[in-house]
């Protein structure tokens, strides 16, 4: 009969919570029940197995076998003149058959001490040596801890990082304090549980209250319990641990073996491959800045389960525990959740805590918890991928780290990489988390404008494919008019009669060249208009420019192509004031970064009513193709943009525009309405600004429609 016993006393934070639940489960099921199984539920783990509660207890009161840990390369790992041997000296004396196996693991060493004449802790290549002997040496019980703690290369030993460096962090020995804690639980002479044994296992496992906990390092595995200032209700503590939860933590730990790994192609060294572990990064965190990645050891990405699995099960699951973007390994946080938020659930895993090794004190190092992640599908995280066309984000990234960067640059990073982490985290609300990585990556576009040392690290933020668009429209009117103000476009016909698109929005951010490959161009600063002041001053800038540009390279028509339309409703109420003019301007340097897909939001409410200026003005920031299409013009008429009516509009002077848009728009065979401009309304560079944004044919039919053999009419008037 299976027992299902809840151990409120194993937690996933801290760390030592974690590692104590895999102790219990390894324990129990080589040495108990082989039939035993675990998962996690309500924040605490479950063990199913043939024990109850009072028998869980039994057996490691009375038949628990210690795994001999030993680390005998390391300064106060007891073997050495100096150091403490409260522990290991009575364990190896002890002639209980619990200790047999680490007794017998203690003589070995000792044997090999002997034979090549080690006295004192060996260092460098003799340390290296004295490893490949004891790999050799040691029986199957101590070789678990060994695979832990070390793993031998062709070059050198290296030391995974959830125990330290070889089982020791600093002068904190973990296997000496984890011999001194055996001892004080269980007589070695007997093998008998000592009386406090019982009071704190129950503690440990099932978070009863016990007084009198041990004044002594507990290490990185649990910061809380570490002491120090504001540890207690006085002004500072002591260290204060269960010895169970040293014991069983380690005992878990157990389970995490590193491997050795090499691409087949290549003839590199093998590299260290730890289970769910990978270089620190602080996105995500919310509590970590650039500065803290330089002094952290490594990040690890714990599995969470919510099935019974088999200690063979989880075996083979941290066994298998890389994980891949794409076709390369994820090398830090942002790429581990990336990964894991294309794979779904797989195998239980319902989430994931993440811990960082941190220097926090002085220079020891603590396991901090950084955040929970759930593990559950997420299309939008798709998109990031594109990011790494020519390797772009992570150029960006190390651009962003790199000596002598500025605090703006870094900063910069940090929101984009904490703005993909919560992108591929999060479900709730993605098209504000994609409009909100879109304005960073227009951020950063704007800062290669000025940045040579910049543009020298990295290439353009790479084209976006109208994915980005359609998953990050909120059918805002916001967003409509910058979306369509992004799609603005040229066009010139080639050799073989296919038109060639010119002149995209994105080529006034920065010096580039545009296109589906975007690069730098050295010569193409007279393009780049685009600045840190008010949307209206780029956009007068930008238009001006554009017009120059056109008439340049003597473009058939105006630059005003788009693929997407706005809704008049929208321009109306921009006109009106009643959007947020700072939402626009943030939004649109990123969506020029996309190739944006053809298309017409549609209003969905009545429109406000337009400006009689704009319904006059808007034809000539239409292309001619457009106006021929609304039977607005004949075939063989053109309509430019006089020079005059931009200076009219970008120095407020409306009426005077009106006017001579009037008479323009007659000489092109566009008859005109007598319209009465209203006082007050809008100013003119908002006007001009709002002109520029396309809109369909259809709409532009409603604002000046064509009446076959009118008389002429008289001038519009304020």
């Amino acid at each position: 009969m299976k027992h299902e016993v809840a151990l409120p006393g194993c937690t996933p934070v801290p760390l030592a919570g974690y590692l104590k639940a895999l102790g219990v489960l390894r324990l129990v099921a080589e040495q108990a029940d082989a039939e035993a199984k675990g998962c996690w539920r309500n924040d605490h783990f479950i063990l199913a197995s043939e024990l109850d509660a009072g028998a869980l207890q039994a057996f490691f009161l009375d038949k628990y076998r210690p795994t001999p840990v030993l680390a005998p390369w390391n300064g106060g790992s007891g073997f050495y003149p100096k150091d403490n041997r409260k522990g290991i000296e009575p364990i190896e004396q002890s002639q209980s058959e619990r200790f047999a196996p680490y007794a017998d693991a203690i003589r070995t060493i000792r044997n090999v001490f002997d034979e090549h004449g080690i006295a004192d802790k060996p260092e460098g290549e003799a340390k290296a040596v004295l490893l490949t002997i004891l790999r050799g040496e040691l029986n199957e019980e101590a070789l678990a801890w060994f695979d832990a703690a070390v793993l031998l290369t062709e070059e050198n030993p290296k030391y995974p990082p959830l125990l330290g460096t070889g089982g020791n962090d600093g002068r904190l020995d973990f296997t000496n304090n984890f011999m001194q804690r055996l001892v004080g639980l269980f007589d070695t002479t007997s093998g008998e549980p000592r009386l406090e044994a019982k009071t704190y296992l129950s503690e440990a496992l099932f978070s009863e209250p016990v007084p009198g906990l041990l004044s002594t390092a507990i290490g990185q595995f649990s910061p809380g319990n570490a002491g120090g200032a504001n540890q207690a209700s006085g002004f500072s503590s002591d260290s204060l641990i269960n010895p169970w939860d040293f014991i069983l933590m380690l005992e878990g730990a157990l389970l995490f073996a590193a491997a050795a790994t090499r691409r087949l192609e290549s003839r590199a060294p093998g590299a260290l491959s730890y289970p769910f572990t990978v270089r620190p990064t602080g996105a995500g965190s919310g509590s970590t800045a650039l500065g803290d990645e330089s002094n952290a050891r490594a990040e690890m990405w714990l599995p969470l389960w919510s099935a019974f699995t088999s200690l063979a099960e989880l075996k083979s699951l941290l066994a298998e525990g890389r994980v891949t973007v794409g076709r390369q390994p994820a090398r830090d946080g942002l790429g581990f959740i990336r990964a894991i938020s294309k794979l779904g659930v797989d195998r239980g895993i319902v989430g994931f805590q993440r811990y960082a090794f941190m220097m926090r004190a002085g220079k020891a190092y603590f396991a901090t918890p950084l955040n929970r992640v759930e593990v559950t599908r997420n299309p939008a995280a798709d998109l990031i991928d594109e990011l790494d066309s020519r390797y772009w984000l992570s150029r960006f990234r190390a651009f962003g780290r790199g000596a002598n960067v500025t605090n703006r640059i870094q900063s910069l990073v940090r929101r984009l990489e904490d703005a993909l982490f919560e992108l591929a985290q999060e479900h709730d609300y993605p098209a504000l988390k994609i409009q909100h990585v879109l304005e960073l990556l227009g951020e950063a576009q704007l800062y290669f404008a000025h940045s040579p040392a910049g543009r020298e690290s990295c290439p353009p933020v790479p084209s976006l494919s109208e994915n980005w668009l359609m998953k990050a429209d909120d059918n805002s009117p916001e967003f409509a008019i910058a979306a369509a103000l992004a799609g603005l476009h040229g066009r010139k016909l080639s050799g073989d009669g296919k038109p060639r698109y010119l002149l995209p929005m994105r080529v006034h951010l920065a010096p580039e060249q545009g296109g589906r490959q975007p690069a730098w161009l050295d010569n193409a600063g007279h393009q780049v208009t685009w600045g840190h002041g008010r949307l209206e001053d780029n956009l007068l800038t930008t238009l001006q420019r554009r017009l120059l540009i056109a008439e340049q390279q003597d473009l058939p028509d105006k630059p005003f192509y788009s693929a997407r339309n706005a809704p008049l409703a929208a321009i109306a109420a921009w006109l009106e004031g009643s959007l947020d003019n700072s939402r626009i301007a943030s939004l649109l340097p990123g969506l020029t970064l996309v190739r944006i897909p053809p298309g017409m939001v549609p209003s969905g409410e009545r429109m406000s009513t337009l400006p009689a200026a704009y319904r006059v003005l808007k034809p000539f920031f239409c292309t001619d193709k457009q106006l021929y299409d609304a039977g607005l013009i004949e075939a063989d008429r053109q309509l430019s943009v006089p020079a005059e009516l931009v200076r009219r509009l970008a120095a407020d002077d409306i009426g005077e525009a009106v006017k001579l848009a009037q008479r323009r728009l007659r000489i092109a065979g566009i008859p005109v309405d007598f319209l009465k401009l209203k006082g007050g309304g809008t100013n003119g560079r908002r006007l001009l600004a709002a002109l520029m944004v396309p809109i369909s044919h259809h709409e532009l039919k409603t604002l000046l429609p064509r009446r076959a053999k009118q008389p002429p009419e008289p001038e519009m008037t304020e």
